[in-house]
């Protein structure tokens, strides 16, 4: 899955590790990625999260796309950061899942919490 993801790649996300219910990606912040406030927009920092609950979720095998997630912003992430997201699985029931991803700064300080909620829809 990770391989035909266009937007994920062309951001310079890069896969690190994955496992049953689990995966691991790393982005560094570049210029394009920083907001007004010379901050890391959250909208990256979520799509790290989001591309890294993906291949957690997708690590099964059938297909499973997100149902929901939320994220709370815990700390900033700066422009040249590398930011390494951890993603989990909570929980499965029937076709659904519970995952959540921690983002951090290499220097291993959380910027990030995430939440997604999945949904298998097979192929």
């Amino acid at each position: 899955m990770f391989a035909a993801d266009e937007a994920s790649r062309a951001l310079g996300i890069e896969l690190l590790a994955t496992g049953p219910g689990q995966a691991t990606a790393r982005m560094r912040i570049t210029e394009q990625m920083v907001n007004g406030h010379g901050i890391a927009h959250g909208g990256y920092v979520f799509l790290l999260a989001d591309t890294t609950f993906a291949c957690a979720c997708n690590s099964h095998g059938p297909v499973t796309v997100a149902a929901g997630a939320e994220i709370n912003f815990i700390g900033p992430g700066r422009l040249g950061d590398v930011l390494v997201a951890q993603a989990q699985e909570r929980t499965s029931y029937g076709r659904n899942g519970i995952y959540d991803v921690t983002v951090r700064r290499e220097d291993d300080e959380v910027l990030a919490e995430f939440r997604g909620r999945s949904r298998t829809i097979g192929r």
